[in-house]
């Protein structure tokens, strides 16, 4: 899998090789065990790069402050 492709390329291969399988098309068992390995490896890259996103986020919040409290309680746009 090309590591420069990014999450939602990932996910709307992953949607089209499950569709595949789901639609009972006349696949050989190879083609099957192609798409199915097909399957894990996107499924694998998809959670990889969202386990990644999270990590960033908790990096960028580490001193415990939601990162929007701003918007929630108004403050944002409140000069200090």
């Amino acid at each position: 899998m090309d590591k420069n492709v990014n999450f939602e390329e990932s996910l709307a291969q992953l949607e089209e090789t499950v569709s595949l399988l789901e639609s009972g098309d006349e696949l050989t068992l190879e083609e099957s065990l192609k798409a199915f390995e097909d399957g894990i490896r996107l499924a694998r890259s998809c959670r990889q790069k969202l386990d990644d996103a999270e990590l960033r986020i908790q990096q960028l919040t580490e001193d415990g402050e939601e990162p929007f409290d701003g918007v929630r309680d108004g403050t944002l746009d409140q000069e200090v």
